[in-house]
Parts: C-alpha cells; structure tokens; sequence
C-alpha cells in the first residue's frame, strides 16, 4: 500500500488541543469569567490577540466549511457590530486595566461584505478602549470582487498592513462548480492596490483537491499568482465534509481527485513554490524570505491558534462574533452559531458561550506536543511519547519522522503527513476514536 492510501484518514487539523469535539463541555459562564481574569492578569503584558468574526456572504461559496450567513441585506452591519461593541465591553468589564492589543484579525464570511464606514466605526470603536503593542499585527480577510480600495485605505488608516484574498482557483468550471468567482484581473488590481497604499505583506489562498481541479489547472492558477509575488500562500487540502455543509453536496466523490492524484496536485503545487524561492513553513503554507512568517519559523517563534499560523505567540486569544473562539491558553469558548440567539445573549448582557473546554495539565502538556510539531517540526520526547512509541515507531520506518535519544523531528517527506503524526500524541482521540463522520480526511 503507498503512503498516501496507507495514511489518508479523517484526522484534526489541530488549531488546537483538544479539538472541539472531544472538549468536556465543564465550562459555565461564570468559569469562562474566571478564566478571562486570570489570563488577562497573566498575558496581557506581552499583548493579547483580538479575531472579529463577520459571518455575511452575499453569496454562498459551496465549497466553504466556514460559518457563514447569506444576504444582500445590508441592513444587517450596524445591529451585528453593535452586537460585536457589546460583547467586546463584557470583556472590558472583566480586564483589571487596559488591554494591550498585539494582534488583530477580521475573518468570515466576508469581512469586506460589510462597507469601508461601518468596519471604520467598529475599529475605532475597539481602539479607543486599548493600548496598542509597538510591534501590532493587524489583517482582514477580503473577497478579490469586492474588496475595494476604500476598504483598503479605511483599514490601512487603522494599522492594517497585511491582508489576505481567498482565491482558491482560476480555472472557470472549478468556479461555476463551487460557486467563487474571480478574474485574474481583478486579483492583480486588488494586490495592486494595497501594494501602493502600503500593505506590506499579501496573502492568498488556494485550495487543491477542488471539484474537477486537474494537474494542468492547478498549475495555470498557481503559475498566474507567483507572478503577483504575494508574500505568503496559504495552499489548504479541501476539506470535503457535505454532512456537515450541506452546500457540497452540489457534486459528489466522483467529481472530485482523490488519494494519489490529489497528492500529486499539491506535490505540483509546491514544486512551483519551491521554484518561485517559497519556503515550505508549518502546514499548508508558504512564504517568502522577506516575510514575517518566513522569520517566525526560521527563530521558533511561529504560532498556532483558532486564526491559523501567526506571528505573534500570544496566549489571550479573545474572538467577537457568532461561532467565535476564545482561548485563556487554559480554556477555550465558542460562541453561539446562529448570529440572532448570538444578539439576543449579548444584548442581555451575558457572555454567549455555548460550549468550552478548561484543560486539564495532562492537555496543556499534550497540546504543546501538537503546537511545536504543527510549528517547529519536531518536539522533545516524554512519557506521552513512551504512551504512543509503537505509531512514531511506524513513522519512522515510513521515513516520515527521525527519533534520537531526547527528539522527534519530521523530515520532509513527513510533512504531508503532518496531521497523522498529531494525531499520534492525541490521547482524547484515541480513548473514543470516532465511528462515523467527524474530521476531514488528511490527503
């Protein structure tokens, strides 16, 4: 059996640990207020993260695993960002002192559905409540249709240096299939624009493994964007999950490349990269040697949270906004999905949490294990290695994975296997190794 057949199972993804399904759900409102306190007197020194989920699309991408609302009706910004102010001042309530602010990322939906004025008010609103780190993040998420150059000098004025454009695909049939239109044009003018407005670091993302994508596809797509020389790529595995997203199930598996020749559109892809002086860096992603994620792999510094790899390793994660996730570093919450029973706790003036997770040492142990294989490639061996010595031993005799006397470090061949070595270390997962549908399938 080859490796990719061997090893293509549903596997997390590992924004964290443990993965949401297998939280305990032990977290009541009043311990999410206990966890908030104390991470806030522990972390904020060295700066807290801040995501804003703006969940509006106008249109349904279907290929999209995201938590998302569908609407022309734009009467909706002003009452979900007065919903966002609200929740942010629970928050504010609860902090002994004036947030540092290090990071911050608007993601969606499509955060750029909403206009250049109301994300300004929602901003400025936030601003004015905190300090700010000297060495701050900011970013959004935008549509290359409807990102307009008012939206990027609006959220240029605010320190946004850095945004990133779904793009997914060029090819016109791969489009109609999963509903996500467009131009090259339109991508370059968009790139153009916050180049000369000031951005100073691009990012796009493309998806292999979409409907009908093929080798000769997959290579016009990914040959047009390097000639737009965006800083990072972020090049992801789709993730077909129609029992949970009921919009895949426009196609079928058949429609679909599967197992080796999948692997062989993202082995294509990277070659590319590579060619295009691109650095393989954690999982899914690439970058260039004038880029910050460039720098944080190179130094250890590189992070992993509910917002992706970042730069900043902060471990007071707070997350606006239905379906949101916060994490204390010794907690998690996520927010209510719908975005009306979201309003209605808020404006109630509770915190909306419907799930979470406080984690016990033997997570936060584990968790680390997860964080520097997903970030540094490799991690120092421990009695939990000892637990699960016979599947790195099975690593290691695939040639994923080298082990000396105090570490594990994956090799290059291992990265693709990235998420199968996690889930080696992952002791929830295996307790109760689900029986049906739950994750995505790891090639």
């Amino acid at each position: 059996m080859d490796l990719v057949s061997k090893y293509n199972i549903q596997a997390p993804r590992y924004t964290s640990y443990p993965t949401v399904p297998y939280w305990d759900n032990n977290l009541n409102e009043a311990k999410w207020i206990e966890h908030i306190k104390n991470a806030f007197i522990k972390y904020n020194a060295d700066g807290i993260s801040l995501y804003i989920h703006l969940p509006y699309c106008e249109s349904l991408c279907t290929y999209c695993a995201c938590n998302t609302r569908i609407t022309v009706n734009h009467k909706v910004e002003l009452p979900y960002i007065e919903s966002l102010i609200k929740e942010w001042q629970l928050y504010l309530h609860q902090f002994e002192g004036k947030p540092l602010i290090k990071e911050i990322h608007l993601g969606g939906g499509t955060p750029t559905f909403f206009s250049p004025e109301n994300l300004s008010f929602l901003l400025k609103t936030i601003l004015d409540t905190v300090n700010i780190a000297s060495d701050f993040d900011f970013s959004f998420e935008g549509h290359p249709s409807n990102t307009t150059k008012e939206h990027l000098q609006a959220l240029y004025n605010l320190g946004f240096k850095r945004v990133s454009f779904g793009i997914q695909d060029f090819d016109e049939k791969v489009q109609d299939t999963i509903n996500r239109y467009q131009t090259f044009e339109e991508v370059k003018k968009v790139m153009d624009d916050a180049r000369e407005l000031g951005y100073t670091s691009i990012n796009v993302d493309l998806v292999y493994g979409l409907p009908y994508q093929t080798i000769e596809s997959i290579k016009d797509t990914i040959t047009k964007i390097i000639t737009l020389k965006p800083e990072r790529i972020a090049f992801y595995s789709y993730a077909h999950v129609p029992w949970l997203k009921p919009g895949q199930r426009k196609y079928t598996d058949k429609d679909l490349p599967l197992d080796s020749y999948k692997r062989s559109l993202y082995e294509e892809g990277k070659k590319i990269f590579m060619d295009a002086n691109y650095s393989d860096i954690g999982m899914d992603h690439f970058a260039l040697p004038n880029d910050g994620l460039f720098d944080a792999f190179k130094n250890g510094s590189l992070h992993r949270n509910f917002m992706g790899y970042t730069t900043n390793t902060t471990k007071l994660l707070v997350a606006l906004g239905c379906s949101s996730i916060s994490d204390t570093w010794d907690g998690f919450a996520q927010n209510i999905k719908t975005v009306e029973e979201y309003q209605k706790v808020v404006n109630e003036g509770h915190f909306p949490i419907f799930k979470g997770h406080s984690l016990t040492q033997e997570d936060l142990i584990i968790r680390q294990h997860i964080l520097e294989l997903m970030c540094n490639h490799q991690t120092k061996i421990d009695s939990y290695f000892e637990e699960s010595k016979d599947k790195f031993n099975e690593f290691v005799t695939d040639g994923l994975i080298e082990i000396t006397s105090d570490t594990i470090k994956i090799l290059d061949a291992g990265k693709l296997y990235l998420r199968n070595i996690c889930l080696a270390y992952d002791k929830r997962y295996w307790k109760k190794v689900p029986e049906g549908n739950l994750f995505s399938t790891t090639a």
